[in-house]
Formats: C-alpha cells, sequence, structure tokens
C-alpha cells in the first residue's frame, strides 16, 4: 500500500471518528437531558430481555452519547466505506456494530443480531436512515424486531434550541447548553409472521405512531407548564 493510501487510511479509520466523536462528546455534555417515560422502556427491558430502539435520522446527535449509556448495545452498519468509518465510532462507544444491509449481508446481519439479543443486547436502529426519504419508516425496522423477537421502543429527542442543517432530512443539532428532551413511546410488537399487507399496514401504523409523539414532544417547547415541570 502506498504512502498515500496509508494516510487516507488511517484518516479515515482512526483520525477522522475519533475527532468526530471527540467534538460530540464536548457539546453534549452541556446538555440539560430530561427523560421521559422511562417506564416503557424499564417494562419493555423487563419482560422481554431486549428492545428495538427506534429513532429518526434527523433526530439521532443527542443520542450519540446518551445511548452510550445503554450498553450492550447492537447496530447495523452497511457495508460500504462510509459505514466503515460509523462503524468505527460505534466500536469507539464501545457498541456492538454488525455489518449488513438489505443490499448485502442482510441475513446474516439479521441472524447475528438475533443472537446477540438472546445474550441480553439492546438494538439501536436509525428508521429512515441513512438517506431517507425524510419521515419514512424503511421495512427494515420491522424486519429486525420479527427476527430478534424484541418489540419495538420509539425513542424521540427533542432540542429546545437546535441548529437545523441543509441536509434531506434536515439534520439537526442542539446547540450547546440546550434544554433536550429523550422520550421514550410505548412498546410495538411485531408479529413473528405477517402476510405483505399486514406488514405494510403495521409499518404505516409505526411510522404514524412515532410521528405524532415527535409532533407532540416538540411542541411541548411551546408550553410553559410542561417546560415547568420537566425543567423546574
Amino acid at each position: 500500500m502506498k504512502i498515500k493510501d496509508t494516510i487516507k487510511d488511517f484518516c479515515y479509520r482512526q483520525l477522522f471518528p475519533r475527532a468526530g466523536l471527540l467534538l460530540v462528546k464536548i457539546i453534549s455534555r452541556t446538555y440539560r437531558y430530561r427523560l421521559v417515560d422511562t417506564e416503557n422502556e424499564q417494562r419493555a427491558l423487563e419482560n422481554n430481555g431486549a428492545v428495538v430502539y427506534a429513532s429518526w435520522h434527523q433526530r439521532f446527535f443527542p443520542g450519540i452519547t446518551f445511548f452510550a449509556t445503554r450498553k450492550p448495545i447492537a447496530i447495523i452498519i452497511s457495508q460500504s466505506r462510509d459505514g466503515e468509518m460509523i462503524s468505527r465510532v460505534v466500536d469507539i462507544l464501545g457498541w456492538r456494530s454488525v455489518r449488513g444491509s438489505s443490499s448485502k449481508g442482510g441475513t446474516r446481519a439479521l441472524k447475528e443480531l438475533r443472537s446477540l439479543t438472546r445474550q441480553g443486547y439492546r438494538v439501536g436502529h436509525i428508521v429512515d436512515g441513512p438517506q431517507g426519504p425524510f419521515g419514512v419508516i424503511k421495512p427494515g425496522l420491522l424486519t429486525i424486531a420479527q427476527f430478534s423477537g424484541a418489540p419495538i421502543l420509539p425513542v424521540i429527542t427533542s432540542a429546545e434550541r437546535r441548529w437545523v442543517f441543509n441536509s434531506w432530512d434536515r439534520f439537526m443539532v442542539p446547540k450547546p447548553f440546550s434544554r433536550v428532551f429523550v422520550r421514550f413511546g410505548k412498546p410495538i410488537f411485531v408479529p413473528r409472521r405477517l402476510n405483505p399487507d399486514d406488514f405494510e399496514s403495521l409499518r404505516r401504523d409505526v411510522e404514524k405512531q412515532i410521528k405524532e409523539l415527535t409532533t407532540q414532544t416538540d411542541n411541548w417547547w411551546r408550553s410553559p407548564e410542561m417546560i415547568g415541570h420537566y425543567f423546574p
């Protein structure tokens, strides 16, 4: 391998992931988190031993370091080059990266996730990533829940003050010292066997539930009563 390629490989595998994660940790330490409806998470874990955390791509920034506290946790990452850098970040966080996607290595990844959940791992999943379309839950979320036997647990993050980027999903990064909600929805169970029509109907229903929960949580910032309750 040429020296130039070696340097590029080092930057892509080591330097960029560690530098990016350091920046995320520095900013995240300034946030004032409030966890809401944690009983939904607790009951789901007590009754099932594992969950599939479901989050929008747009909102996952404040959850990067937060969910490092939810270990052991695993996440499916594509086998692309971009996926390699994300996998490095996941490994540094102490998560378990499972490589695969719908186009390559998907079945093997699902089987590995099923094995991990039986060992007590939780699963993190970005429901509309990595390229959208925005706000549309992809079938992979339900398939993971079917294979693993773990219920879907919606996780909504909502920040009072945030930067919004000009990306396909209007990606959001809470500003330093912002107040941030992390809200757990009620667990959603996916039957192991579903015909295509029932599968699609459930996918749309899960999508609707998570959208409504997101809108409701965002609206709390307009309610002095809610803010006073959670941030006295």
